[in-house]
C-alpha cells in the first residue's frame, strides 16, 4: 500500500511538472491557429517555424552564445573550482560565500550592473554592446555555477592519485588532464550542461545587456504584444526534446562508466 501510494504521489508530481510542456508540445501539431482546442494534426507551424528568418536567427544566436557562454564558463569555473580546492578551510568558505553572490543576488541587480559596466567600456572602446556584451554576461551569471557542480566530485576524489601521478614522474599538467579530470568529469558535464540551459533561458540579464542583438527569450518578448503565433510552440518543443535528449545521454553514459568502474573494482 505504502509502494502504491509513493508511486501515486510521484506520478501526480511529475504530472504537474510536466503537462504544461505536454500541452505546449501537442498543439504544437494543431492544425489551426487555436490554443484550446485541438482540431488536427498537422506539421504546418514547424514548416512555418524553419521559414521564419527572425525566429531561426534568433534561434542561432541564443545557441552559439549558449554553447559558446557554456565552454568558457566550464573551463574557467573549473580551473577555479581546482584552485578553491586547494585553499585552505577559511579561506574557502570564504570565497565559495563570494562566488555565490551571482547566484544569490536578483538577476534585475545583476543585469543593471552588467548593463553599467558595459556601457562604460562600450564608450571607451567605441564598441556598441551586441553579442559580445551577452557572450561575457553570461559567463559570469554561468561560472558560479560549474564551481557548485566541480566541488563536490573534487571532494570526493581520491587527492592521492594526483600525487601517485607526480611520483611516477609525471608532470602537473599532465596529472590535471589524465587523473584529476576524469574523475571529476561528470561535475564538468553537470556544470557544462547547467550553464547551458540557464544561457538559453536567460532573459532578464540578456534583456539589459543585449544592445541590439535578440536571443529567443528577448524576441518572444518583444513579440508579446500580439498573440503568439503556434510556431513558437513548435520551437519550444524541439528545444525541450534537445534537452532531455542530452540529459538522458549524458545519464546513459555515466551509468555505463559506472558500471565499467563497478565491473574493474570487482576484478
Amino acid at each position: 500500500m505504502k509502494k502504491l501510494f509513493s508511486a501515486l504521489w510521484v506520478g501526480l508530481v511529475f504530472l504537474f511538472l510536466y503537462f504544461p510542456i505536454l500541452v505546449m508540445v501537442a498543439f504544437s501539431f494543431n492544425s489551426t491557429t487555436s490554443k484550446s482546442v485541438f482540431t488536427g494534426f498537422s506539421l504546418k507551424w514547424y514548416a512555418e517555424l524553419f521559414s521564419d528568418p527572425k525566429l531561426m536567427g534568433a534561434l542561432g544566436n541564443t545557441l552559439l552564445v549558449a554553447v559558446l557562454s557554456a565552454i568558457i564558463a566550464t573551463v574557467i569555473g573549473t580551473a577555479a573550482a581546482i584552485g578553491i580546492h586547494s585553499y585552505p578551510k577559511r579561506a574557502r568558505n570564504a570565497v565559495m560565500n563570494i562566488s555565490n553572490v551571482p547566484i544569490i543576488n536578483p538577476e534585475i541587480v545583476t543585469g543593471i550592473s552588467l548593463m553599467l559596466m558595459f556601457v562604460m567600456v562600450s564608450r571607451w572602446m567605441g564598441l556598441p554592446m551586441g553579442f559580445w556584451s551577452v557572450l561575457l554576461a553570461h559567463v559570469t551569471f554561468n561560472v558560479p555555477y560549474v564551481v557548485l557542480n566541480v566541488l563536490p566530485k573534487l571532494r570526493q576524489m581520491n587527492t592521492h592519485l594526483y600525487e601517485a601521478a607526480l611520483d611516477l614522474g609525471a608532470t602537473p599538467r599532465r596529472a590535471l588532464l589524465r587523473v584529476v579530470l576524469p574523475e571529476i568529469m561528470p561535475g564538468v558535464a553537470s556544470g557544462f550542461l547547467m550553464s547551458l540551459t540557464y544561457s538559453m533561458d536567460d532573459f532578464v540579464i540578456t534583456r539589459f545587456t543585449s544592445g541590439n542583438f535578440q536571443t529567443l527569450p528577448v524576441l518572444i518578448y518583444t513579440m508579446l504584444k500580439k498573440p503568439l503565433p503556434l510556431s513558437v510552440n513548435a520551437l519550444s518543443a524541439l528545444l525541450f526534446l534537445m534537452v532531455l535528449s542530452i540529459l538522458i545521454a549524458i545519464n546513459v553514459i555515466s551509468a555505463k562508466r559506472y558500471k565499467k568502474a563497478q565491473k574493474e573494482l570487482a576484478k
